[in-house]
Order: C-alpha cells, then sequence, then structure tokens
C-alpha cells in the first residue's frame, strides 16, 4: 500500500519506519526542515513509562484554578474565550474521578510499556549510533507525606510491573552524587529503575536514516493545508489528497501523526479530534568544566521540571500552557526551570550559553493516544500522546500498522480508538 505520513517528528519517523518495516511504499511530509524539529525537540527527553499517570484525576480541577491566579504554577490556563478550549476542558473535567483516573493511566501503561519492549529491540537490532542512558530515572520528593502519596499512588505501576524502588535521602544520594549539593533537601524519591533518558533529536535523525534505506521518501519545508475528500465516495469518507502549498499529495492511504497540528487538519475532513495543545517549555545548557553533573534523569515532584543529561549539556523542561497553538514565547517564561536548575544544580550548568525552545504537545481530555482509522475511510490518526510521545512513538506506530493491515493488536484498541 501506498502511504503518505504527515509529521516527522518522533511519532511520524517510529509510524513511517514501521510501514516501511513491513514492506509498504511510505513517504514522509513535514512543514519543518528536517526531523524532529518541533516538539520533538523541546522535550525532557525521558522515556518513561513509570510516568503514565493520567493528567485528569481528583486533584486537577484545584491545580488549575490555581493555576488562573499564579504564573508559579506547573499548569497553567490562560483564561480567554476559546471554544476549542472549553469543550476539550469540559471533556477532561468528566475525566477527572478517580476510577476514570485508574483506567487512563493503566491504558497509558501498557502502551507505554509495550513501546519501551519495541524500542529496545529496535535499537538494539538496528545497530543505530544511539543508546539510552541507563540506570533508571527519580522522581525526587521534598516531603515525607508526598512520598507517601506517590507510593500508595504508583501501586498501579508496580502491580502492572514497573521496578519501582522507594530510596531514602541516603540512598537518593548514592544514586545520584550530584544532588548533594542541592539546595533543596528532598527526603526520598521513587527510582524506577527501566526507565530511561536520551537525546530524542539524535534518535530521530537515526530513525530517518533508517526509514531511507528501506525507501521513504522524505520532503521538508511543505506544509499541508487541508485534507481533499472525494465527495463520490460510496462507502462514506475517503481522502483523495493532501492539499499542500506545492500541490496535491496523493496516496492509498493517509497518516496524520503531526502533533497538534494533526487535530486541525482532521478539521478539514469534517472530522474533530480532542487534542488540544500543551505548551511545554525547555532550555539546554552547557555543563561548565569540572562540575559534578547528574548522571540520570529525573523530576523535581513539586516543580515537575524535569532533566536528562545529553553527554557535555543538560536538558530541562516544564510546564504545561492550554494557550492555543502560538509559539510564541518571553524570557521570563522560562523563570521557574531557571530557578529550579539554580536549586537542583547550583553552579553545574552555563546559563549564559543556554538555547531556549517551546514545542506543542498533543493533548487528549483522558490521557490516553488516538491511535486508529477514522471509520472505514482511508484515513489514519496517529496524535495525542503528551508529554509521552517518545515513550509511546514504537508502540502507537505497531498498533497502527496492525490496524492499516487489518490485523489483530498486541493491546487492546478500544483505549486508543478514534472518536472513543
Amino acid at each position: 500500500m501506498k502511504l503518505l505520513v504527515v509529521g516527522a517528528g518522533i511519532i511520524g519517523v517510529t509510524t513511517a519506519y514501521e510501514l516501511a518495516r513491513r514492506g509498504h511504499e511510505v513517504a514522509v511530509v513535514d512543514r519543518e526542515p528536517g526531523e524532529s524539529r518541533a516538539t520533538s525537540d523541546a522535550t525532557a527527553g525521558l522515556i518513561a513509562p513509570g510516568h503514565s499517570f493520567a493528567w485528569a484525576s481528583p486533584s486537577a480541577p484545584m491545580e488549575l484554578v490555581k493555576s488562573l491566579f499564579s504564573s508559579d504554577t506547573s499548569i497553567r490556563v490562560k483564561p480567554r474565550f476559546d471554544p476549542e478550549l472549553i469543550s476539550w476542558g469540559l471533556k477532561f473535567l468528566r475525566e477527572c474521578t478517580g476510577p476514570r483516573a485508574h483506567r487512563n493511566t493503566l491504558a497509558k501503561l501498557r502502551l507505554a510499556q509495550r513501546s519501551q519492549q519495541l524500542f529496545n529491540t529496535m535499537i538494539s537490532g538496528e545497530g543505530m549510533d544511539f543508546r539510552p542512558s541507563g540506570g533508571g530515572v527519580l522522581y525526587l520528593h521534598r516531603d515525607q507525606e508526598g512520598l507517601r502519596r506517590a507510593v500508595e499512588h504508583g501501586s498501579i505501576m508496580r502491580g502492572y510491573g514497573q521496578p519501582q524502588l522507594v530510596v531514602s535521602r541516603e540512598e537518593l544520594l548514592a544514586l545520584e552524587p550530584a544532588l548533594a549539593a542541592s539546595r533543596i533537601r528532598f527526603v526520598g524519591a521513587v527510582h524506577d529503575e527501566s526507565d530511561s533518558t536520551g537525546n530524542p533529536t539524535v534518535f530521530a535523525t537515526e530513525v530517518r536514516k533508517r526509514c531511507e534505506e528501506l525507501g521513504v521518501r522524505f520532503t521538508f519545508d511543505t506544509t499541508i493545508e487541508a485534507v481533499r475528500i472525494d465527495r463520490l465516495a460510496a462507502d462514506g469518507l475517503r481522502v483523495a489528497a493532501l492539499e499542500s502549498e506545492r500541490g496535491d499529495v496523493m496516496a492509498d492511504g493517509f497518516v496524520l501523526a503531526g502533533g497538534p497540528e494533526s487535530a486541525r487538519l482532521a478539521r478539514t475532513a469534517g472530522v474533530r479530534l480532542p487534542v488540544y495543545p500543551a505548551k511545554g517549555y525547555s532550555l539546554t545548557a552547557p555543563i561548565n568544566e569540572g562540575a559534578l553533573a547528574p548522571a540520570l534523569g529525573g523530576i523535581d515532584e513539586k516543580s515537575l521540571v524535569a532533566w536528562s543529561r545529553f553527554g557535555d549539556h543538560l536538558r530541562m523542561s516544564a510546564t504545561a500552557e492550554f494557550a492555543g497553538y502560538s509559539l510564541d514565547y518571553a524570557k521570563k517564561d522560562f523563570d521557574n526551570i531557571l530557578g529550579a536548575g539554580q536549586e537542583l544544580f547550583p553552579g553545574v550548568l552555563d546559563y549564559q550559553r543556554a538555547t531556549y525552545k517551546v514545542g506543542l504537545r498533543p493533548m487528549t481530555p483522558d490521557g490516553p493516544p488516538i491511535i486508529g482509522r477514522v471509520g472505514e475511510s482511508n484515513l489514519y490518526i496517529n496524535t495525542g500522546h503528551g508529554h509521552l510521545g517518545w515513550t509511546m512513538a514504537c508502540g502507537a506506530a505497531e498498533m497502527l500498522a496492525d490496524q492499516i493491515e487489518g490485523k489483530p493488536t498486541a493491546l487492546p484498541a478500544d483505549p486508543y480508538a478514534v472518536g472513543r
């Protein structure tokens, strides 16, 4: 089958690889000048099934209310009249019950775990010039009550096979000596030994190379503007072509894997996806010569600042801002990350040479991504992975490819279905 994938971020290139590996003729188109230039290049770099908790939870409504009156919260909502955000928000609030949060967390976790298995097989079997960090990821807590709640909340993770250990402050400092100089006194952490970190841009480049070896064609600097429907189709929605600034692009099947832009593009075909962008902020700074920098990835569970080490640089990321599709930002928007970095790792980073970036994470109200076919059409969706795009990429690609080929999926597909 001749398939066109829209999007060359982590989700897009991984989807293209899985389809091409199975013998399909695949082309990829993206508006950026290269692969992984948008949101995928602005993530913390965590591959973290151990952090698959659904954002929609019983405590979430109060956090959202707080965000309306403070700019220091990790989740921000800019009040304005936005029918799309209002609709999304009402669906989100509906999911903020204990049973639904448990169900949605489990759906995210199972896909993330399956994806990590496929990811490990992929990088070992393909001989990629890419290796994720070992040693796991640390989820740090500043007080005993927070740590206690984390242990209680994390029972679903441990119950489904995540190797999570609770470590004391002394054990934490033995695992990550760089935290000994921290101005924050963490009382302990949850250590997920199977989670890992790495540079998603390097991974995306390696996957693109494998794709091209399989015959995948990449077209960059090209914006897809609309989905053109064959109005004469007798079996319902049928995509004839995608309209781009360079002309129509045709295929037998079309995959929207371009993050939140997938939702906007789907609307041109009359398909409404409950996906809204959450703007995330990240900075990448060189490590000062001789400084003791962290070796393990981690998250400060109070500020929700996450970090990963990329060689002689450290990537730090935080904030989910619901403010539409704008990528605009001001330097002050990174103040919470800068402040956390100076508290966490004083004297370690050269902020004068830091680079700053924002990306739009595609969020669904319930949490699991949207993967599958639109009705009986030739239009397919792979978006809505939120903060776990890289973590879920290989599993999502497998699930979509199975559905395109009409095969049974490794996991039940209903929790991820279009129109669920």
